[in-house]
């Protein structure tokens, strides 16, 4: 017999799902059976399955050691969270708490993996917190820490990372909500004299890895996308602009600031091209000038206090500080 106290980051789903979790490869019919016939047991009593979890909760298993071998992995392997965190120089932590740990990408890093060999931040943020020892080896068979919001691979900035499943929640629920404010700065072609707001609809180019915008607000086909965007300062060719991503869709600002005539410096998918080559031999400016620098949280309260109202803000990388003391 096998005896697991529930904690905190295995609370709030279903029984079933943990169990899923903990032996993988059982399939569902074992789980039904055994909790029918009382060889799983929630707190000393017959579960069903459909049973939300909570802190504290006490699972026994009367199966045998060789059963329960049989249906878990060989052991959860951290040898690539522990080279993301040796790997992936220049993520820095700008905040945590027993629940988020919010960091600042580098340009050139992925948020998540495309490929099953890509090393991410997702994996860079489980290796940290194995160092840091905020979370142990075997808890990762039932949860995993995960980034819970995504930048392009040459955006830099701000990603928020969830390191409890409370945490991965309440994120979750805001950015979906859009209860927290993203901000971005970026140097894009051109004088922009006066804040705007922008709304259109993408159609992605699967095929391509590429959007197109379609104006308009409802109605038709893609995704819905809104951005506000206002000049900081202005240059000879250039101007710094901030804007506010109030949808959030990958390469939303890259492709509104370039359908009004005002593409992202560095920006080869979307950008004016022969702008970028001039910039590139210059100053070897080689990707777009694009940076998640503020993060505003709307308040929030219980074991979420810690980020009620708060800003985030990082400074603006050193490409950007060399623009601005060009004229």
């Amino acid at each position: 017999m096998q005896q697991i106290v529930i904690d905190a980051n295995e609370a709030d789903q279903r029984l079933d799902k943990f169990l899923h979790k903990f032996m993988p490869l059982a399939p569902s019919s074992f789980f039904y059976k055994m909790l029918r016939k009382k060889n799983i047991t929630l707190n000393g009593k017959k579960a069903e399955g459909k049973e939300k979890l909570t802190k504290g909760d006490t699972l026994c298993l009367y199966l045998s050691d060789e059963t329960i071998s049989n249906f878990r992995m060989s052991g959860v392997r951290t040898e690539e969270y522990e080279e993301a965190y040796r790997k992936l120089i220049g993520i820095h932590v700008v905040y945590e708490d027993e629940h988020v740990v919010i960091v600042n990408k580098p340009a050139g890093v992925l948020s998540q993996r495309a490929e099953k060999e890509d090393l991410s931040v997702n994996e860079w943020l489980i290796g940290y917190l194995l160092h840091t020892g905020a979370i142990k080896r075997e808890q990762l068979s039932t949860f995993k820490p995960s980034v819970c919001n995504r930048l392009d691979r040459n955006t830099m900035g701000l990603v928020i990372g969830a390191k409890s499943l409370a945490g991965s929640q309440k994120m979750s629920s805001l950015l979906k909500s859009r209860g927290v404010r993203k901000f971005y700065r970026m140097f894009v072609k051109g004088q922009v004299v006066k804040e705007e707001l922008l709304e259109g609809r993408l159609l992605k180019d699967e095929e391509n890895n590429k959007s197109y915008l379609v104006k308009g607000e409802s109605g038709g086909q893609g995704a819905y996308i809104k951005t506000r965007y206002y000049p900081v300062k202005r240059f000879s060719d250039r101007t710094l602009v901030e804007a506010e991503l109030i949808t959030g869709k990958p390469h939303q600002l890259r492709i509104h600031m370039a359908d009004i005539g005002h593409p992202v410096l560095g920006d080869y998918k979307y950008g004016d091209r022969g702008w970028n080559e001039q910039y590139k031999r210059k100053m070897r400016i080689n990707s777009q000038l694009l940076c998640a620098c503020r993060l505003e949280f709307p308040k929030l309260e219980d074991s979420f206090e810690g980020l009620s109202g708060k800003v985030i803000e990082v400074p603006l990388p050193k490409e950007f500080q060399m623009l601005m003391q060009m004229s």
